[in-house]
C-alpha cells in the first residue's frame, strides 16, 4: 500500500482571481500562491468549492493550472491539488487525465452530484472508472466528502472499498462534512492508512487529534498562520489553544456572511492589497453596507 503521507499538511482553498469580465486573472494567479506560501501554506487546492470551481470550464481550469505551476520554480516544494470533479463521467476522466499530464500533485474529485439517491455501488462504479481511466499509479485521488452541498455522501465503507482496490491512487478524503463524529470515525477506522484533510476550521485541532492529515478550509486564504501553528503544535505533541480560538471565532463570523468566496476576495483587498477580484455569477459581491459590518466584525482577528 503506498503511503500518501507527503501530502499532509496546510492548505488553502484558493479563491480564483478573476477580471472584471470574470475570465481567471492569470497574471494575478502566482502572487495569490506566493502569497499563501509565505504565510505557511504547504500549497492550495484550486478550483474547490471557495475557488467557485464547479462555475469553470475544464479548459479554464488547465489554464489556471498551468499559470498556478509557476509557483514550483521558486517554491518546488508547494504543493498543487485540483479540483476535478463534475456530475459528467467523461468529463471528470477527460479534466483529471489532463491535469495529472499537467503536473499536478493530486486531484479533489466531488461524487456526482445531480443524482443524490446513488448507493454505494453506483458510486463505487463511477470513482472506478475515474481512477483506472485517469489516475496513473502513484499519483493521489482524494474523494471529496461535503455532503451538505452535494447531497452524495462518501461512505466508510465506500472508502474502505476504494482504498482496498485501488491502493496506489486512490489516498484519501477531503472531510468537509463538518462533523467531528465523522472525524473521529474516520480516523479510527483507517489511521493512517488514509489521507484525510479537513475542512472545517474550527474542528482542526480536534481532527487532527483523531488522525487527519493536515487541512483544506477557506480561512486558510486569510489565517493560514493560525492553521499553520495549529499544525506546528500538533507535530510537537502539543496544541495551540490560542490559535485555535482564533480560527474558531474566524469560522463563526465568516459563516454569516455566506458564501466565502466574496467575503474572502474583499478581505484580500482590504487586508493586504491583493486586487478587488470579483466573484463570478450565479455569486454576487457583498454590498457596502455587509462589506463595512463584516469589516466591523472580523478586524480584531487581522494579524499584523
Amino acid at each position: 500500500m503506498i503511503s500518501f503521507s507527503y501530502l499532509s499538511g496546510v492548505y488553502a482553498a484558493a479563491v480564483t482571481p478573476l477580471k472584471p469580465d470574470f475570465s481567471p486573472d492569470l497574471q494575478a494567479l502566482p502572487a495569490l500562491l506566493d502569497f499563501l506560501a509565505q504565510r505557511g501554506c504547504h500549497g492550495v487546492l484550486l478550483f474547490g468549492t471557495t475557488g467557485e470551481g464547479p462555475s469553470f470550464s475544464p479548459p479554464e481550469r488547465l489554464e489556471v493550472l498551468k499559470a498556478a505551476q509557476n509557483i514550483q520554480q521558486s517554491r518546488p516544494d508547494f504543493r498543487i491539488l485540483v479540483g476535478t470533479g463534475t456530475p459528467s463521467l467523461t468529463e471528470t476522466i477527460e479534466l483529471t487525465r489532463a491535469t495529472f499530464d499537467q503536473g499536478a500533485d493530486g486531484v479533489v474529485v466531488l461524487p456526482p452530484y445531480y443524482y443524490r439517491k446513488v448507493n454505494d455501488e453506483g458510486l463505487f462504479a463511477w470513482f472506478s472508472e475515474v481512477i483506472r481511466s485517469a489516475v496513473p499509479s502513484g499519483k493521489a485521488l482524494l474523494g471529496y466528502h461535503i455532503p451538505p452541498v452535494t447531497g452524495v455522501p462518501l461512505s466508510l465503507d465506500l472508502l474502505s472499498r476504494l482504498r482496498d482496490a485501488y491502493p496506489d491512487r486512490f489516498a484519501g478524503i477531503k472531510d468537509s462534512s463538518a462533523d467531528l463524529e465523522h472525524a473521529r470515525l474516520v480516523g479510527a477506522k483507517f489511521g493512517a492508512d488514509l489521507l484525510i484533510l479537513n475542512g472545517t476550521d474550527r474542528l482542526f485541532s480536534q481532527a487532527l487529534l483523531a488522525g487527519a492529515s493536515g487541512c483544506i478550509t477557506a480561512l486558510g486564504n486569510l489565517f493560514s498562520p493560525d492553521l499553520r501553528r495549529v499544525w506546528d503544535a500538533h507535530q510537537r505533541g502539543e496544541s495551540d489553544e490560542v490559535a485555535q480560538k482564533r480560527l474558531d471565532a474566524a469560522r463563526s463570523i465568516s459563516e454569516k456572511y455566506p458564501p466565502a468566496p466574496p467575503l474572502l476576495k474583499m478581505l484580500l483587498s482590504k487586508w493586504y492589497g491583493l486586487p478587488a477580484w470579483p466573484v463570478r455569477p450565479p455569486l454576487i459581491g457583498l454590498s457596502a453596507e455587509t462589506i463595512e459590518k463584516a469589516l466591523a466584525d472580523i478586524e480584531p482577528l487581522r494579524d499584523e
